[in-house]
């Protein structure tokens, strides 16, 4: 008995015919139109918000801590609002931090509960302010001269000592106690450490602890939300103002430098005609990707530039399967024009390209709705670039290779250049002739 077998189910079905190339300018006004909006949304941002992008604590420095709130004596979370954290730190003189809803998973009396606290942003690195600091410093050579001390500097919240002889934390506790900094008493770990010297110079490298700038801000919530109320600090994280930003540039030069190795990919895989295409489809990425989170005022961080990094690597295989096929279809099909090969290549394409971009897109867009925090941002960030990553590598690289292709490669443009270039040397020659004849006369 024979058996027969059902054909597969094609999302596009074989031998379609949509005219992609035909409509290649109308393609690349609306790709200019877009990148420039999304180019003038940065500038709107600075004028209206006074930065350009949402930019995390990675690349504007700061600290980020998280607070916990729980009723007195117990592990049971308390009902606290953002408005009653941001009315306890205005009390306190805290000013320019932003307060937001932060949800986490911790262990309890009744097992892996889920957690509600609230996030402070500062743009403070460190509880002492630099002006403090190098009050703290200058007196700190001046009393403890007999140390001999060779530098002292800060970093965050602590005191670096370099000095020709041994320190103590003990002297030291009532001297920062003058400046309302409350110095962290050394464990035996560090007493031990710092006895030490260098070997070779001699020297003695000594750190002193005070307070955090997460213990201060606890305080102060603390006071403001009452006895009743226990707070606690659940994660911190500082980043210095240059430290952020180099990251900030770090991550730029990062995306230049991956569009570049790609690029010389292409040229290596294929010719030079197609890598350009694939570049300018890969910017177009990166700028709608920057443009979308610039509307929506989402907050860009490192996640956010590995997503970019994600999404270029995604976009590129994408046209690299397109410009596959037009490669192959060039030697199969000799008879038809370069225009007709590549519409004809990414028809036969298409299907593919729309599966596996659905299937990408569907499970970034599972990340996130139900991710939180750096997750969400990541799947964000991703959703945006598998849509725009698929658009660019059918409406943007492949009509630059077209281009390149009928201006630099065709037999007809060849031809038109070498015309050109013949017609250009025999007027050279003319003209020399006829200054051969002036020079005659004369």
């Amino acid at each position: 008995m024979a058996t027969t077998h059902k054909p597969f189910r094609e999302l596009i079905q074989p031998g379609s015919t949509f005219e992609f190339m035909g409509r290649a300018k109308l393609w690349f006004a609306f790709s200019t139109l877009i990148c420039s909006a999304c180019i003038g949304m940065l500038f709107i941002n600075q004028a209206w918000r006074g930065e350009m992008m949402n930019w995390s604590t990675d690349f504007k420095g700061g600290t980020e801590m998280v607070f916990g709130f729980y009723k007195k004596g117990t592990d049971q979370p308390a009902d606290i609002d953002a408005g009653q954290v941001r009315k306890a730190l205005g009390k306190a003189g805290f000013d320019a931090v932003e307060v937001s809803d932060f949800t986490w998973e911790q262990e309890s009396s009744k097992g892996t509960v889920k957690a509600t606290g609230m996030l402070v942003r500062t743009p403070d690195f460190g509880a002492v302010p630099p002006d403090v600091q190098n009050k703290v410093a200058d007196d700190f050579a001046r009393t403890f001269a007999s140390l001999e001390p060779l530098k002292i500097s800060w970093s965050g919240d602590r005191i670096y000592l370099r000095s020709m002889k041994k320190a103590d934390w003990k002297p030291v506790e009532p001297f920062l106690a003058k400046y309302a900094l409350k110095l962290k008493p050394w464990d035996k770990e560090e007493e031990e450490r710092y006895k030490v010297a260098e070997e070779g110079t001699g020297e003695y490298t000594t750190q002193f602890a005070v307070e955090g700038i997460d213990a201060r801000y606890r305080s102060a919530i603390q006071a403001g939300l009452g006895a009743d109320i226990d707070v606690h600090t659940v994660n911190v994280y500082g980043v210095g103002a240059k430290a952020g930003s180099k990251l900030r540039n770090d991550a730029i030069v990062s995306m230049f430098y991956a569009m570049l190795l790609i690029m010389l990919y292409l040229v290596i895989r294929f010719d030079l005609r197609y890598a350009p295409g694939a570049v300018i489809a890969l910017l177009h990425d990166a700028i709608v990707v920057v443009g979308v989170f610039a509307l929506v005022w989402e907050e860009f961080s490192l996640t956010t530039v590995a997503a970019i990094l994600t999404v270029i690597g995604y976009s590129v295989n994408d046209t690299v399967i397109i410009f596959d096929r037009i490669r192959e279809n060039a030697h199969k099909l000799k008879d038809k024009k370069f225009i007709r090969v590549m519409n004809i290549s990414i028809n036969e394409t298409l299907s593919r390209s729309l599966l596996t971009s659905l299937t990408v897109f569907v499970t970034t867009l599972m990340m996130n709705i139900f991710g939180t925090g750096l997750v969400r941002n990541f799947a964000f960030a991703m959703n945006i670039g598998v849509i725009t990553g698929t658009y660019s590598s059918i409406f943007i690289a492949s009509p630059v290779a077209l281009w390149i292709h009928n201006r630099y490669y065709s037999g007809t443009g060849a031809a038109a250049a070498k015309t050109t270039r013949r017609g250009k040397a025999e007027e050279a020659i003319e003209e020399a002739d006829d200054s051969d004849d002036e020079d005659d006369e004369a």
